[in-house]
């Protein structure tokens, strides 16, 4: 049986090469940015500033993901007439062409998919995202460099200026929809992390106004005790003892994994004021979960930046946002800036 025939511009393999580059610059940059957020939460060596850089890496993490959506979906509506193309495998290097394509589109799909879910904080599976999103990540890029070295020599040539037209036009008709797609689903995300998009970001996931909450108090099951104090070291302070000590004042964002990111005003004590020099290992009230323990790093412990927060925009912190206190560091993850805190002990 003959194949069928497919003479729609946009199945052509200047426009699957034009798309596939914009393709492989938005997954690079997604990569990369992933891989450094990966490291912050596994102890890379990370400075203290620039203190909005995590949020500038994290949000291109979650700009590009979002990017790269439309742009996979219009390469492969530009080659899927492929899958019709006979015989299905011609030889070895083509079976392993084929091999490889699989693994990049399922990967890719995969990556894009669960990364857009846990961006909305929705997880409906049951593997923990964090391991296999990474995992699979490498999977992907893996697949894609094996892609371009392969391709490549097409791309090249395929880039050059065609001289049909009629053809040309209908081209670059379909690119402008992919680019200006890819654009609308940009602007309409990336008001969470770029504050002056936050007013057209309509299908942003999180408010502008008041400074979100990713886990509440009730959540987290957190009872804070009538007799509670701080340990820092060999000593322990009340609520009333820290709130009588010296303190200071600074605006820092909260910079979510999930990509959303927004600044804040935060009043405390700092944390070099508490403890000597050394890593510093931060405790939560919460009894169970991945953070409720994290350790702060020498540099970050000893910045005058770093404050054990007891209010937020001049009011005393609520429940949900760590009261009695809470970690405030320049240029960390949130999850790393731990709440409901009860001690503090270097290391």
């Amino acid at each position: 049986m003959k194949p069928p025939t497919f003479k729609a511009p946009a199945h052509h393999i200047g426009v699957t090469s034009r798309v596939g580059t914009w393709l492989g610059i938005t997954f690079g940059l997604c990569f990369v940015t992933g891989l450094l957020s990966h490291g912050v939460q596994h102890d890379w060596p990370w400075p203290t500033r620039p203190v909005d850089l995590y949020r500038v890496t994290q949000g291109v993490h979650v700009i590009s993901g979002v990017a790269s959506i439309p742009l996979l979906l219009a390469k492969l509506w530009s080659v899927y007439p492929k899958l019709f193309e006979r015989p299905l495998v011609r030889n070895v290097p083509h079976a392993l062409e084929r091999g490889s394509i699989l693994v990049l589109v399922a990967a890719s799909f995969f990556e894009l998919v669960t990364g857009l879910f846990n961006a909305a904080q929705n997880y409906p599976w049951s593997f923990y995202f964090p391991t296999a999103h990474y995992a699979v990540a490498y999977l992907a890029i893996g697949a894609l460099l094996i892609h371009i070295a392969v391709k490549i020599p097409v791309v090249r040539r395929t880039l050059e200026p065609p001289s049909e037209e009629r053809t040309v036009l209908s081209r670059r008709a379909f690119l402008r929809t992919t680019a200006l797609t890819t654009g609308v689903a940009i602007v309409t995300t990336a008001g969470v992390t770029v504050p002056w998009l936050r007013d057209i970001s309509v299908l942003a996931w999180r408010s502008p106004g008041a400074l979100p909450v990713n886990r509440t108090a009730k959540a987290a099951n957190i009872v804070v005790p009538p007799d509670w104090r701080l340990k820092a070291g060999p000593k322990s302070y009340s609520l009333e003892e820290l709130q009588a000590m010296p303190q200071t004042t600074v605006e820092l964002p909260i910079a979510c994994v999930e990509g959303w990111s927004q600044n804040a005003t935060w009043t405390g004590v700092r944390v070099a004021d508490l403890v000597h020099k050394g890593d510093v290992r931060v405790e939560s009230l919460e009894r169970d979960g991945l953070y409720r323990a994290t350790t702060l790093p020498e540099a970050f412990a000893q910045d005058p930046l770093t404050l054990l927060a007891l209010k937020l925009n001049g009011e005393e912190l609520t429940p949900d946002h760590g009261y009695p206190c809470r970690l405030i560091a320049p240029n960390r993850p949130g999850v790393l800036q731990t709440k409901w805190v009860t001690s503090l002990e270097v290391r």
